[in-house]
């Protein structure tokens, strides 16, 4: 284990999270909302975890408490939760984690839980600022061409910091300072809470902010320091969904980026939509219109797309989908799936398997080397190796009497005619087939040729031997 660090160089991570979010019109947590599929107050849980020396973290929840709770608690064992019972501004939000942290001697970083663009590397270096400036407060500040809806940080003569003026408390020259804070800080503990029990809430809204207590220990000698980002875009907050689209764009195409510059080729940046949770091993290639969203993981040298989404779902070496949707599924290295096809949660594909033309599935194995090219559904099925299913193929697996779904095996060498329906629970043997329109009742033994509706023998094939 790594020598645990002095106590003056942790960092404790206190995140705002206790907004209404009412511009999203939405009964889901504001911070819960997902951008390049992950919740905002994801984004800012991962960065600031990974800031060095970071141990505790302080989520403070308000509105829909319980969800943000679920979440959290969830993804980041180890988080601890504040509670803001009336919604009275920053500075009430950070002051109600002062019996959490008591006789603590770091640094306390603040966020708020809807900045999902901020990165560690920054972070990191305004906490290294920070504890290398002897100031007991720094803030992230940025430079933009429109300041609109930010507080805006006012400088003396000096260029010291002497105020930040929220927005609706700004006077008309005020307004015309294009530096902005991010709402993101760093403070020595003992400062800030004694700060934070002086200030009042006369304002336009009525709250308690946190950058007053700032101003507070400014004026008593303190120390105010101030870190300015090179990218603007990190410190941008999402208060709507248009903003909340913006961010995910932002956050998708870092990640293109990322892919590119580690051996991925993507054809056209522009059009390909890939969450940040997602891995895409080098050589692959990614075309136009592609969506991979959740915990996707595709291996080395596939071919994914055009106009395929994946979803949560595992694609190995050398495999090639296209025109596709794949939820939650597993297909095997060199396999095939498309054009048109849709692979719902449970399918899994072996190696060099197909799934093809205007075909669904659904929990059902795909074995090594078979074949479903077209015009078919195979649901609750297990398909052994080198079986050949022809177009119009169907698993029948669910009896709308007894509202039960049964499986169908299909076992090593089969085939299948055109148009055959599987009436499951049923089993095709080893080296069996069906003849075309075949409505298969029961089970087929191994050799077997089989025809009609019912189905009936009408010769055996002979069994390989082995």
């Amino acid at each position: 284990m790594p020598p645990e660090l002095p106590a003056s160089n942790q960092t404790a991570v206190v995140i705002l999270a206790a907004g209404a979010g009412k511009r999203f019109r939405s009964d889901l947590a504001k911070v819960l909302h997902r951008a390049a599929g992950l919740p905002l107050v994801h984004h800012v849980l991962q960065a600031a975890n990974a800031v060095g020396g970071a141990g505790r973290t302080l989520v403070v929840v308000g509105n829909c408490a319980e969800q943000v709770k679920e979440y959290a608690g969830t993804h980041f064992p180890g988080v601890e939760f504040v509670e803001q019972t009336e919604l009275l501004g920053t500075g009430d939000a950070v002051g109600r984690c002062r019996p959490a942290l008591a006789g603590f001697e770091g640094t306390v970083m603040v966020l708020s839980g809807d900045s999902p663009l901020i990165t560690t590397a920054t972070l990191q270096r305004l906490a290294e600022a920070h504890r290398g400036s002897g100031n007991a407060a720094t803030v992230l500040t940025a430079v933009v061409p429109n300041p609109s809806g930010y507080g805006r940080i006012l400088r003396d003569s000096r260029g010291e910091v002497v105020d930040v003026v929220e927005e609706k408390d700004a006077s008309e020259e005020d307004r015309k300072v294009n530096e902005i804070s991010s709402g993101i800080w760093c403070f020595e503990p003992a400062a800030l809470f004694d700060a934070l029990g002086r200030i009042d809430n006369d304002n336009v809204q009525g709250e308690y902010y946190l950058p007053q207590a700032a101003l507070v220990i400014a004026r008593e000698g303190g120390g105010l320091g101030s870190v300015s980002t090179a990218d603007p875009s990190e410190i941008e907050g999402v208060n709507d969904r248009l903003q909340l689209a913006a961010a995910a764009k932002v956050l998708r195409r870092r990640k293109v980026a990322e892919l590119a510059l580690n051996g991925v080729g993507v054809e056209d940046p522009d059009t390909t939509y890939v969450d940040v949770g997602t891995r895409v091993g080098a050589g692959t290639v990614l075309r136009p219109l592609t969506f991979i969203e959740g915990s996707t993981v595709v291996g080395k040298d596939c071919l994914i797309g055009p106009s395929t989404r994946l979803v949560d779902a595992v694609v190995e070496d050398g495999a090639e989908v296209t025109f596709a949707v794949v939820k939650e599924s597993h297909i095997g290295p060199g396999a095939n799936v498309g054009p048109f096809a849709s692979l719902r949660p449970g399918t899994h594909m072996a190696a060099g398997s197909k799934v093809g033309t205007f075909v669904e599935t659904k929990n059902s194995t795909i074995g090594e080397g078979s074949k479903v090219p077209h015009l078919s559904y195979v649901g609750d099925a297990r398909i052994g190796k080198a079986v050949n299913l022809a177009a119009g193929t169907i698993t029948a697996n669910y009896d709308t009497e007894s509202r039960v779904k049964s499986q169908t095996v299909v076992e090593d060498g089969a085939f299948t005619g055109s148009d055959t329906t599987l009436i499951a629970p049923v089993r095709v043997g080893r080296n069996a087939g069906t003849g075309a329109g075949s409505v298969v009742t029961r089970d087929v033994e191994d050799g077997q040729i089989v025809a009609g509706v019912p189905a009936r023998p009408f010769r055996k094939r002979k069994l390989e031997q082995g």
